[in-house]
């Protein structure tokens, strides 16, 4: 099984790339979406971050699951961009809303150490429509690819609600034991939002200490500690950004503060 190239603790900081070409939100006269991919990996890099994970979170609307060439293209040339300044540090992918296998493509072709999938297993009901799980799919296409890349799969993932009677648990289960992930993500409601200790706790609880865990969403200098209680690493993205805003560039000063 693939394992995670982190110890525990760790924070991996997210590059929130602007809407790329294509995107209705894109303006090609406009500020440079690869110019601030750049720019945040070098703040988290010289903040102390401990990896970064790049999404094309400017993209919205988001396809439920495949996207288009031309935001691979894209996603490919932020991963490559983001690497080069990386220091060595691993560098994974998210392609939203649920490109599992764009993802699995991006890190074979730029050797990005691990990718992000918001429905792995089961089904949610999104604001992109019901989005299923494509495990199957996505494990085999590993295999295919000859890839060793971990798998971090959400639980109950942000902005969605499960389809079904599945409780938290036995989602995490089934992720975990059925669907094969290798780390699993447990957020709040939405972007930016603190996940629920509750939660944390339940979903440790029922994958036990051999599985990590990561806190995927609204993590600050307030709650980081009771987090990593029960989560083995952290994802940070609106903390760490200027005035705590997701849509600025990320501050260094606060990835120092936030890794301190």
């Amino acid at each position: 099984m693939p394992v995670l190239p982190f110890q525990r603790p760790f924070l991996i900081g997210v590059v929130h790339l602007l809407p790329t070409p294509g995107s209705p939100g894109h303006s090609p006269s406009g500020a440079s979406w690869l110019a601030r991919a750049r720019e945040d990996a070098d703040a988290l890099v010289a903040g102390g971050c401990h990896g970064i994970i790049v999404e094309n979170f400017g993209d919205t609307p988001f396809f439920p699951d495949h996207v288009p060439a031309e935001t691979i293209a894209s996603l490919a040339l932020a991963l490559s961009s983001v690497i080069d300044r990386a220091q060595g540090k691993p560098v994974g992918v998210n392609v939203l809303r649920n490109d599992a296998r764009a993802a699995l493509g991006l890190c074979a072709a730029t050797g990005a150490s691990f990718l992000r999938v918001n429905v792995h297993s089961g089904a949610m009901a999104t604001d992109q429509g019901l989005i299923e799980g494509q495990a199957a799919q996505t494990l085999r296409e590993r295999q295919r690819l000859q890839l060793q890349t971990p798998i971090l799969a959400d639980v109950h993932v942000k902005h969605a609600v499960p389809v079904g009677a599945a409780c938290l648990a036995d989602a995490a289960r089934d992720a975990v034991h059925r669907g094969h992930a290798d780390a699993l993500v447990v957020s709040g409601s939405a972007t930016g939002s603190p996940a629920d200790l509750q939660d944390l706790e339940t979903v440790r609880e029922a994958v036990g200490p051999g599985t990590p865990i990561l806190v995927g969403s609204g993590c600050t200098l307030d709650n980081a500690t009771q987090c990593l209680g029960w989560a083995d690493g952290l994802i940070v993205g609106t903390a760490l950004k200027h005035d705590g805003d997701v849509h600025q560039a990320v501050d260094e000063e606060r990835v120092r503060a936030q890794i301190g």
